[in-house]
């Protein structure tokens, strides 16, 4: 209790201060929550972290590893004991200040079934987790597992009074970042404030961060436009192209890390036949819906993005990504399936999503599949998809540095979000033995593998991997997009007045 105390008294006097410099940032859609253990909504990650969060360990724009609340980390000769140092001087918002039993219990509160964090996944590997002292977390492994350090990127570490309350972080968030939460309105914004305690001296250079919501793009460029807004950090193709060339603004753009996708039921009929599966991929026109729903802006995706050069494979290895319509038909036919089929696939509440839906519901229907489209609001959508409540999906996922990042947890029987209810006891014997090597050489070889047995027969049809956007005024200098879809460095944006 004297944690929410203080939080609700510093925020007073925060609130009282007038902010000097405020990077006003338009949205989309409000977030879906603010817990960082169980948010999985794009603007709930992008608001929470790392303007809030901070993880044991970071990853920079280059996609490397780096120091994060963790200044260094030993590792065991077997590969099985992580030995962090924890950094001095890092306090949480609330004033207190952050040890290694924090840490110990964010990572336990990612590992409690009664929390059910969609990144358990990441981390089902560690078995043991000792704080030895204020400034030393001991984490022990069941087996060597290669992405240990880019998976703690993504698990933020907030006070161990939270362990097990699966509450009240969604909408009062503490964490140790350079930004502080202030005020949620409604469809309205959340203000983020700057924390005076963060221990990197400077920083951060902004006073506010404002997070607006505008469901409108064509209101979202006005503001920008006008003033009223300094960034669009996740922009669709459309408006990239009719924003290009405007005065005082600058479009950045990236190959995206995260991609577009088709879900697929795989407890349900006819979805739990890998040969209808292989279908709906001969049936869809991958460089048609491209061009279609994101005027060209991407490339077709494979289950890896081409950003991860030592791991993606050419999507012309997957024979299924040239589409057939007699093939599909063929398999349809040999799966027992009858014609028509009556499909509720459920959509992501963003245009690229809508679109996608409405081109692959056409494409769809030469084999036979009778769509019915479902445009949610953000939260049903994330509740329909968590609890597999769809026969098909169009959504957006966000993208990894490690294939064992996205394919465990996703495609692994049982994984932390394999939504699809998907079983391949092959698969997971093989996902398994890649996150236990080391080498990256043997690694690759297992992944490529599963490249090709998920492109074709997984319970997901991969899209595209867009352009990733961003529009930045002019009077807004340190902004850099990032491939992962974050502002990555919040911490010294700045804004001229």
């Amino acid at each position: 209790m004297i944690r929410t105390t203080l939080l609700a008294s510093t925020a007073c006097l925060i609130g009282a201060a007038a902010a000097a410099q405020t990077l006003d940032v338009a949205l989309d859609v409000p977030p879906a929550g603010l817990d960082p253990h169980l948010v999985t909504a794009f603007n709930s990650v992008l608001i929470a972290s790392p303007a809030i969060y901070e993880g044991l360990t970071s990853i920079d724009n280059d996609l490397n590893v780096q120091p994060g609340l963790a200044t260094d980390w030993t590792i065991s000769e077997d590969g099985l004991t992580y030995t962090f140092t924890i950094v001095e001087g890092a306090t949480f918002h609330d004033g207190s200040a952050l040890t290694a039993e924090d840490v110990a219990a964010s990572l336990r509160r990612v590992q409690s079934e009664d929390i059910a964090s969609p990144l358990a996944s990441r981390i089902d590997l560690v078995t043991g987790i000792e704080a030895v002292d204020d400034t030393t977390v001991e984490l022990t492994l069941s087996a060597p597992f290669a992405p240990l350090l880019a998976s703690l990127a993504g698990i933020a570490i907030v006070p161990a009074e939270f362990e097990t309350d699966p509450e009240a972080l969604q909408q009062t968030p503490v964490g140790t970042g350079p930004f502080r939460f202030e005020e949620w309105q409604p469809n309205g914004y959340i203000s983020l404030t700057a924390f005076d305690g963060y221990r990197v001296e400077g920083q951060p250079a902004l006073d506010e961060v404002r997070f607006h919501f505008v469901p409108e793009s064509a209101t979202a460029q006005a503001g920008l436009l006008s003033g009223d807004y300094d960034l669009l950090p996740t922009i669709d193709p459309a408006t990239a192209l009719m924003l290009e060339g405007q005065p005082d603004l600058n479009i950045q753009t990236t190959r995206d890390l995260a991609y577009t996708l088709i879900g697929m039921n795989a407890s349900v009929p006819p979805f739990d036949q890998p040969e209808v599966r292989r279908a709906v991929n001969l049936l869809l026109n991958r460089q048609e819906i491209i061009d279609a729903a994101l005027f060209g802006a991407g490339v077709p995706a494979g289950p890896l993005s081409p950003a991860l050069t030592s791991w993606a494979l050419d999507v012309s290895e997957f024979d299924c990504y040239t589409t057939d319509v007699d093939a599909a038909t063929a398999l349809l036919e040999e799966a027992g399936v009858e014609t028509p089929v009556q499909v509720r696939m459920i959509v992501l509440p963003r245009q690229d999503a809508r679109d996608i839906a409405q081109v692959a519901q056409q494409q769809l229907a030469a084999g036979g599949f009778e769509l019915t489209l479902e445009n949610q609001e953000i939260g049903t959508f994330v509740q329909d998809w968590r609890n597999g409540n769809f026969d098909m999906f169009v959504s957006a996922n966000g993208g990894n540095v490690d294939p064992d990042l996205y394919f465990y947890r996703t495609f692994f029987g049982g994984g932390s979000t394999n939504v699809f209810q998907y079983a391949d006891d092959e698969l997971d014997a093989m996902l398994d033995e890649a996150r236990s090597l080391t080498g990256t050489e043997a690694r690759k070889e297992i992944y490529d593998e599963i490249q090709r047995k998920l492109a074709c027969e997984g319970p997901v049809a991969h899209i595209a991997y867009a352009d990733l956007s961003a529009a930045v005024a002019e009077g807004v200098s340190g902004y850099t997009i990032s491939p992962i879809g974050r502002i990555a460095d919040i911490a010294t944006i700045d804004v001229a007045e």
